[in-house]
């Protein structure tokens, strides 16, 4: 119980961190962040997954599709930030990145299968 508590802690704590940055002004995220836009946002909805998963683990299509509408979420708003640029392609990267999180996970429980 104390273990799924922190996962959904941990969770809830990237998926807040990830709206942060994504809605401050592009000079304002950390220099630790500076690198292909795209890779940030599948990296970081990789994470999200993976965290999401191990939070609710009967519920990965829900998830799944939640980190989906938060990703376009996230884009409509930083279109009405006025000093962010909402971007569909950046939405799809997050989706690929929702797609390497979960598929990483398969194959981390298919390893584990193979080994029992």
């Amino acid at each position: 119980m104390a273990i799924n508590t922190f996962w959904k802690g941990t969770f809830w704590v990237l998926v807040l961190v990830t709206l942060w940055l994504a809605l401050i002004p592009a000079d304002q995220v950390p220099t630790a962040f500076h690198f292909w836009d795209k890779a940030q946002h599948a990296l970081g909805f990789a994470g999200l997954a993976l965290l999401g998963i191990l939070s609710f683990p009967g519920r990965i299509r829900l998830l799944m599709f939640g980190l989906m509408l938060f990703g376009a979420g996230i884009e409509c708003a930083q279109w009405l930030t006025g000093w962010r640029q909402g971007d569909w392609v950046d939405w799809v990267a997050d989706c690929v990145g929702l797609v390497m999180g979960g598929g990483f996970w398969q194959a981390v429980v298919m390893v584990v299968q193979v080994r029992r």
